[in-house]
C-alpha cells in the first residue's frame, strides 16, 4: 500500500463527516425553523379570525347603541390597525415584534371598552346573536393565547437548537437567525386595580 493513500483516505473518513454534520444540521435547523414558521401562520391564523368576528359584533352592538358611536369607531379603527401589521417570523426584529403585539393589545383593549359599554344594554346582553358572538371572541381569545405559547415553545426548541455549540458556528454561517418570542404586555406584571 501506498504511503500517501493512508493520509488521502483519513482526510476522506474526516471530510465525509464533517458533511454529514453540516448537513444534519442544515436539515434539522430548516426543520425547526419551519415549523416554528408554520405556528406564526396559525398565531396570525387565530388573530384573523378574531378581526373576521369584531364587524358582526359591531353591527350587532350597533343595532342597540348606535349613540356609542366613538367606542364602535375605536373598535374599527384598532381593527384595521392590528390587520395591517403583519411580520415574517424568520426576519422578525425586536421592534416588529413590539408594533404587532403593541397593534394587538389596542384592538384588545377596544373590545373590552366595546365590553364595558355592551353593560349598560340589557337587551343586547340578551341577544342570542351577541351571546354567540361574544362567546366565539372568548373562544378565540383563548386560542390566540394557545397559538401564541406553542410558538413560543418551538421558537425556543429551533434558537437552542442553533445557539448550541458546535452548531452556532454553522448557524451564523448557513444564516440561520434567532427567532423573536412573544413577550408580555408592558404593565402586565402589574395587578389590576378592582374597586366595588
Amino acid at each position: 500500500m501506498k504511503k500517501w493513500l493512508i493520509p488521502l483516505i483519513i482526510f476522506g473518513v474526516i471530510a465525509f463527516g464533517i458533511y454529514n454534520w453540516v448537513v444534519g444540521f442544515n436539515n434539522t435547523a430548516v426543520e425547526k425553523q419551519e415549523t416554528a414558521k408554520t405556528q406564526w401562520a396559525n398565531v396570525e391564523s387565530a388573530y384573523q379570525r378574531r378581526a373576521d368576528l369584531i364587524p358582526n359584533l359591531v353591527n350587532t352592538v350597533k343595532g342597540y347603541a348606535s349613540h356609542e358611536k366613538e367606542t364602535l369607531e375605536g373598535v374599527i379603527q384598532a381593527r384595521a390597525n392590528a390587520t395591517k401589521t403583519t411580520i415574517d417570523p424568520t426576519n422578525v426584529t425586536p421592534e416588529q415584534m413590539a408594533a404587532f403585539q403593541k397593534a394587538q393589545s389596542g384592538l384588545s383593549g377596544a373590545l373590552s371598552k366595546l365590553m364595558v359599554v355592551v353593560e349598560k344594554y340589557p337587551d343586547l346582553k340578551a341577544n342570542q346573536n351577541f351571546l354567540e358572538l361574544q362567546s366565539q371572541l372568548e373562544g378565540t381569545e383563548n386560542r390566540i393565547n394557545v397559538e401564541r405559547n406553542r410558538y413560543n415553545s418551538l421558537a425556543k426548541d429551533y434558537n437552542v437548537f442553533t445557539r448550541k455549540f458546535p452548531a452556532k458556528l454553522l448557524a451564523g454561517m448557513l444564516g440561520f437567525d434567532p427567532l423573536v418570542l412573544f413577550q408580555a404586555a408592558e404593565g402586565s406584571e402589574k395587578a389590576p386595580d378592582v374597586n366595588f
